[in-house]
């Protein structure tokens, strides 16, 4: 008797985890394959909307750019400006590094200006000495209003040349010239500071948004120059501009869009 129902347990046993293997490997497969069927044909679908369309995919090319200068000088607001439109009042004295991006078109190319808002206060000096490597670009800001934030301009540019990268592009930013009737640093001054260093220069407001957005996209695009035009492709970028080339020349001859 207890072998006969060994035997039966047995024989249910197996049907049991037969049938149930069965229906979990099949709700197994049907879950993964309609997982990766809809994966492949979305990425199927915007391939070829891609090409016929001749929607051309670009990676980002990244600019980090410093902003430096006394503390009060309104760098905090500049970048508030030109990264969100905005301008804060009550702004507070940078501690140690702020930092935002936004994206900018520049020749046909998609350029992430990467900025970092460095503390002019001298006991965040050596951390934000710290961003200056690597930066392609520098905006060195003072007050009209304070001449004393002009005089430390040298000491500011002394501290780029010593610890950013001997390719950087700096521009001379004279800040609040809403503050027009409390000028005490003349247009002259700063330009020709500027032109004996061979730098750009421009005079801003962040608070009325005057030339905020010129003295960003000058900067960029002396960045552009010096870090894309001037500089000579390698053989992979050479590999990579040949194919391009011909991808469009291929375009050129199949005619135009078909949506």
């Amino acid at each position: 008797m207890l072998k006969f129902l060994e035997t039966n347990f047995r024989i249910y046993l197996s049907i049991y985890l037969s049938i149930y293997l069965s229906i979990y490997l099949s709700i197994y497969l049907s879950i993964y394959l309609s997982i990766y069927l809809s994966i492949y044909l979305s990425i199927y679908t915007c391939m070829h909307a891609c090409k016929y369309c001749k929607i051309k995919i670009y990676s980002f090319i990244s600019f980090p750019v410093v902003l430096v200068g006394d503390s009060g000088v309104g760098k905090t607001n500049l970048l508030y400006r030109f990264t969100r439109n905005d301008f804060n009042a009550e702004s507070k004295s940078t501690i140690g590094v702020e930092f935002a991006t936004r994206n900018v078109s520049i020749k046909g190319k998609v350029v992430r200006v990467q900025i970092w808002d460095t503390a002019g206060q001298e006991r965040y000096r050596a951390i934000t000495s710290v961003y200056y490597r690597g930066a392609v670009g520098a905006l060195v800001v003072y007050d009209i209003t304070k001449p004393l934030s002009f005089s430390n301009l040298e000491k500011w540019l002394g501290e780029l040349h010593e610890h950013a990268d001997q390719d950087v592009c700096i521009m001379v930013v004279g800040n609040k010239t809403d503050l027009r009737h409390l000028r005490a640093v003349t247009l002259d001054e700063g330009r020709i500071l500027a032109e004996k260093n061979n730098f750009s220069f421009i005079e801003t407001s962040a608070l009325d948004a005057t030339n905020v957005g010129e003295a960003f996209n000058n900067l960029l695009v002396d960045i552009f120059k010096v870090q894309v035009e001037n500089k000579p492709l390698d053989v992979s970028q050479k590999n990579v501009s040949k194919k391009l080339n011909n991808s469009n020349d291929t375009d050129n001859k199949s005619g135009g869009c078909a949506c």
